[in-house]
Formats: C-alpha cells, sequence, structure tokens
C-alpha cells in the first residue's frame, strides 16, 4: 500500500508533528470528501505500508527529526518554483530558506528521493515563456546533485482556480512544446530527468519523459525495489499514478496559493487549522457520534524477496 500525504495539503509543512504522532500510533483516520460521515481507518504499521509518498512545498519543520521514519521507505514530490508571494502566498524566501532545505532534505535521504515539482506552469505579464526558462536554470543549477528528477505540468483552470486566479492563463499546445524543449536542454546540462504529470503524452516525441509523476517506473527508482500493481483506473485524465491511499484532507493548506486545486476559500482553510489538533486521528477535528468507521481494505504491492539495486543503477 502506498500512502499519500497527501495531495490535498501540505503535511510536511504544517502538520509534520501531527503524521509523526500518526506513525507511532500506527493508523490514522481519514474522513471521505464526498460523504463527510465515512471514515477510513487505515492501518500504518511499516509491514503494511510500502511506502510513504510526502507531497510538499516546505519540509522544514521534518528536518531533524528524518530519523523517526527509519521504519518506513518513503520519498518526497517537493514544488519548488520561481513565483513569488502574489501567487505563492504563504511561503518563506525560496533562496534563503527554501532551496538550502531541499539540499539539506536530500543530503540526509539521498537524491534519488527527492523529486523536484516545477509545476504548475501558467503565464502571466511578469510570468512569460523566457521569464519561465530563466528561472528554471537558475533553479536547476542549484539543484543539480541534489535530485535525478524534475516533474513538470502546466496549469489546469478548475472553477476555483478561475475565481482565485483570474490572470493566471495555461500555455497553448505550441508554447508547451517551446517550454518543454527548453527544460529538457536544461535537466540534461544539470543530470536532471524531465517528467511530466498529467499531460498525456504528446511531449514524448520530444524527448520528455511522460510516463507520470508517480508511475511504476518512478516510483520503483526512488523506493528501491519492485512492485507490481493491478489494472487500474485513474480518475483524471491522462494520470498515471498508481493506487494510493490520501491521508489529507481538503480546505487545510495554510499556503494558500492562488493556483491551488485543493483549497475552496481562505475562511475555510483558516476554520479548518484552528481546528487541527496534534493528537487527534483525524487531521482536522475529532470524531462525532454520527460518524462510521470503516475499515480500508490495504494490500502490499512488493514484489517478494527480489529487493532491486536500483539506486545504484540511478547514479
Amino acid at each position: 500500500m502506498i500512502i499519500s500525504a497527501s495531495r490535498r495539503t501540505d503535511i510536511p509543512s504544517y502538520y509534520s508533528e501531527w503524521m509523526l504522532n500518526r506513525l507511532k500510533e500506527k493508523y490514522v483516520l481519514v474522513r471521505n470528501p464526498m460523504n463527510i460521515h465515512q471514515i477510513s481507518k487505515i492501518d500504518l504499521s511499516p509491514n503494511v505500508v510500502d511506502a510513504i509518498v510526502f507531497w510538499t512545498k516546505n519540509p522544514t519543520p521534518m528536518l531533524g527529526r528524518l530519523d523517526e521514519l527509519k521504519d518506513y521507505i518513503y520519498y518526497f514530490q517537493f514544488t519548488l518554483t520561481a513565483y513569488g508571494p502574489d501567487v505563492e502566498r504563504n511561503l518563506p524566501s525560496k533562496n534563503r530558506i527554501i532551496i538550502p532545505t531541499f539540499q539539506e532534505l536530500s543530503k540526509e535521504i539521498g537524491k534519488e528521493k527527492v523529486v523536484w515539482r516545477y509545476d504548475p506552469i501558467f503565464l502571466t505579464k511578469e510570468f512569460d515563456i523566457n521569464r519561465h526558462i530563466k528561472e528554471f536554470e537558475r533553479i536547476a543549477k542549484n539543484l543539480k546533485g541534489y535530485t535525478n528528477y524534475c516533474v513538470i505540468s502546466f496549469l489546469d483552470l478548475y472553477e476555483k482556480v478561475k475565481r482565485n486566479a483570474p490572470n493566471l492563463k495555461p500555455p497553448t499546445k505550441e508554447e508547451q512544446i517551446i517550454i518543454a524543449k527548453a527544460f529538457l536542454k536544461i535537466g540534461k546540462e544539470n543530470n536532471i530527468n524531465i517528467y511530466t504529470c498529467c499531460e498525456g503524452d504528446f511531449l514524448a516525441s520530444y524527448g520528455i519523459n511522460c510516463t507520470g509523476c508517480k508511475s511504476k517506473e518512478m516510483l520503483e527508482k526512488c523506493i528501491g525495489y519492485k512492485i507490481e500493481f493491478p489494472e487500474m483506473k485513474n480518475n483524471r485524465k491522462g494520470c498515471n499514478c498508481l493506487i494510493q491511499n490520501d491521508i489529507g484532507a481538503y480546505n487545510s493548506c495554510g499556503h494558500l496559493c492562488r493556483y491551488c486545486y485543493a483549497n475552496n476559500n481562505e475562511k475555510k482553510v483558516q476554520e479548518n487549522m484552528k481546528n487541527h489538533f496534534e493528537n487527534s486521528p483525524l487531521l482536522i477535528g475529532n470524531l462525532n457520534d454520527d460518524d462510521e468507521i470503516i475499515k480500508a481494505k490495504q494490500y502490499s504491492y512488493k514484489v517478494k524477496k527480489e529487493q532491486m539495486n536500483l539506486f545504484e543503477n540511478s547514479k
């Protein structure tokens, strides 16, 4: 079983203490976002969890505590763009804090376990194609030797994104090709392989790896052993991500990025963050009398007795 922590919120940045408490207790409760009184109980025992994927823009709070994850296999999807506080509103300085944090995290756990994400890519007056290429190259030079992979994707205009950031424009297909080709060249110069996330395979002919940000290929390289998954359908067109249990909650990420698909409005986020308790089995709030707890179906996808020395191959 793969644990996603989380594509709904930034657990390493805002809820790391809660996460570590859940691993100590070896279980977590997760509300169904479509049925708030239906709650899944997910076993977090190390022998059940194949891997944990942390999604974050700022894992600084977890530095110095990674030894508490020693019983687990895990890796980080680390989003690092050049956008400023007008877009990524509550992030600290990229140059003074975020880039050094990326480098320190890589030193502690290994570059194969830290995936750089430069996404979503959109265009504005301030961020045209040339600006993206320039900033991507600057960041890539800073991350050379600290990661093997960079995942890119282009802005999807969800209704909430249109409402929160009407000035953001997704690149056209022609513009995407220009950006991808430039990023690929920069990636090669800095020993960073470029992948796309949920963009189909139209960029594959230009040399971009379009297998996805959490495909079987990438996951095996990051965690170091073979996995076998059953055939599955993805909810999102073009997504190749593998089966996962997401333990986060929507409307709970304090970064308040303008392009965020997981937050509806700032007021709801503030309410939820005030209703977070580090010792609760739920990320937000506590159990209610009318809640129904259902034990989640969990399976291990490890290929038994066939450990892979993929880290050696990726160096």
